[in-house]
Order: C-alpha cells, then sequence, then structure tokens
C-alpha cells in the first residue's frame, strides 16, 4: 500500500503511515501532553485547508516561515542566506505553493536540517521539493518516519565554514543546536526557552527536560549545555517558535551554572536576576 503524509493535530508530528496512524509517538512520550480528545490525524490537504502562511526577513539574511492559526506545537522554519547553498533549519508545520515560490527566488534550499523533533514540522514537504541533503544528530533517527535522513553526524558537523551544528543532548537525545558564527546568532531548539516582552525582548530564559511536564534537566544535562554554548560567541537566539535580538551570553551561562549546581526548576529565571552586576543589560 502506497505511503501517505499524516499530521497529529495535538503536536503537529509528522508520519508516513498507510493508514491513519494508531498513535503519535512524539505525544505518546513522556515529553508531551496526550490529546484529551484522542487522536486527530490529518492529511496534507487537511491540514493546509485550514491554515495561512506567512514570512518575513527577521534580520539579514534570515527568513521565518509560519502558519497561522497556531497547529499543533507551532514551529516556525528559518532560512539562512548563504552564498554557498542556502540552509534550512526547523521547519513550518506546512508549506504551500506560494510559499515554495518565495524560497525558490531566494535562492531555494542546499541544506535541510533540525535541531530535534518539535523543530521537525513539515521536513518532508521540504526534502520532496529541494532533494538536499538533510542532517539530523544520529540519537534521533528514531523520530523521522516522514522523511529521510541522509547525513546523519555525531558530536559536531559544519554545514559551511562558521555554520556548525553541535551536539547537546538533554531535552532529546539526539537534541543539537546550530551556531552562525557570521551572524552571532545561535539556533538552540528547546535548550533554552525565551520569555519575551511586548517588544519582543527577551526578558527571563529557562530550560527544561520537559516543559509540558515541568520536568527539569539533570546537573549533568546543564553543565554539557554550559560546555557547547561556553564556546560560541552569540548575542542573538532562535527557537523553534520565536528569535530574540540582544540575548546575554553571560545570563545563559548562569542559568545553567544555577542548574548544574542542583538548582533544579524550570521556572524562568529574570535576565536581570541572571546577569553579573554592572554588566549593563538594562541599559543595552
Amino acid at each position: 500500500m502506497p505511503l501517505s503524509p499524516f499530521a497529529c493535530s495535538n503536536c503537529g508530528h509528522w508520519q508516513m503511515y498507510f493508514a491513519v496512524p494508531p498513535h503519535c509517538p512524539i505525544c505518546s512520550d513522556v515529553r508531551n501532553d496526550l490529546p484529551e480528545d484522542g487522536w486527530d490525524f490529518r492529511t496534507l490537504e487537511g491540514v493546509a485547508a485550514g491554515l495561512r502562511h506567512h514570512r518575513r526577513e527577521v534580520i539579514p539574511g534570515v527568513w521565518e516561515f509560519w502558519t497561522t492559526p497556531r497547529f499543533g506545537l507551532d514551529s516556525h522554519g528559518w532560512l539562512l542566506l548563504e552564498p554557498d547553498g542556502n540552509v534550512s533549519f526547523e521547519a513550518a508545520p506546512c508549506y504551500d505553493e506560494d510559499t515554495f515560490a518565495a524560497i525558490d527566488r531566494l535562492g531555494g534550499i542546499a541544506t535541510i536540517a533540525a535541531s530535534h523533533p518539535h523543530g521537525y514540522g513539515a521536513l518532508w514537504q521540504l526534502q520532496q521539493r529541494y532533494d538536499a541533503p538533510l542532517l539530523i544528530q544520529k540519537e534521533d533517527l528514531q523520530w523521522t518516519k516522514a522523511f529521510r535522513v541522509t547525513h546523519p553526524w555525531d558530536e559536531r558537523h559544519e554545514i559551511l565554514p562558521g555554520l556548525v551544528l553541535h551536539h547537546t543532548g538533554g531535552h532529546y537525545e539526539g537534541h543539537s543546536i546550530l551556531h552562525d558564527a557570521r551572524r552571532r546568532a545561535v539556533f538552540v531548539g528547546d535548550a533554552l526557552k525565551l520569555d519575551l516582552d511586548r517588544n519582543g525582548r527577551v526578558n527571563a530564559l529557562s530550560c527544561h527536560k520537559a516543559f509540558h511536564k515541568q520536568i527539569p534537566l539533570s546537573p549533568n544535562e546543564a553543565r554539557r549545555y554550559r560546555a557547547v554554548f561556553e564556546r560560541l560567541d552569540f548575542d542573538t537566539v532562535f527557537t523553534p517558535f520565536e528569535c530574540a535580538v540582544g540575548v546575554p551570553k553571560a545570563a545563559v551561562l548562569e542559568l545553567l551554572d544555577r542548574m548544574a549546581d542542583g538548582g533544579a526548576s524550570t521556572r524562568p529565571v529574570p535576565i536581570p536576576v541572571l546577569m553579573p552586576a554592572g554588566a549593563g543589560w538594562l541599559d543595552a
């Protein structure tokens, strides 16, 4: 029987299946909540029928793609415009032909990657359209039934000079982040959660093993996160859901230090609490 794509309306995760899937592996996992009203799987036509598609350039050379109203976990896709081939990281829940035409005008996609399953969105659509190498850290291969991973990788993978994937583990076993040295940006997946004010400025940070269940990272997981972030130069942070400019690296490291020292919490910590005295964040 031919395989067809089905999306879970609770979390947005796509599966290729020969019939309506019996369950969603992402929702069945401890990191997500089960749907209160039972499973609701939708075809591509069923998903697309209720969505509007949006795009914008959020910082020079980085485009954001998303849909409204919210579908599933509401992941956003990021397209990095690169002279040696554009890189797509994470994905929106769904793409339409007008969006593909816009991506084509921007130069298409040469490489596809994602941090972990909560950011996969409709990666399968991008792969079908562009037939580009698709990179996923090897520990997360079990979640990739909707697409074919062409480049599993280990602890570090350089996509292009200055554009490097780093394995963090923690939130998921294969969780990874993408560092963009040229733009001083890091695409953190769910390694960090940003609390933003009405102007889109980050005012608090948190991290978690499981956000819905409010399970914190273990101390060793926090130490591993810190070891990765400490090596990177950044002040702009992208998650699968939002972007914030002016995120202090010192605040990120302090949050992870607190967790590594036994501060097992998923509560957001205000940036002024995390920043060293006199660091000047309030005046930035």
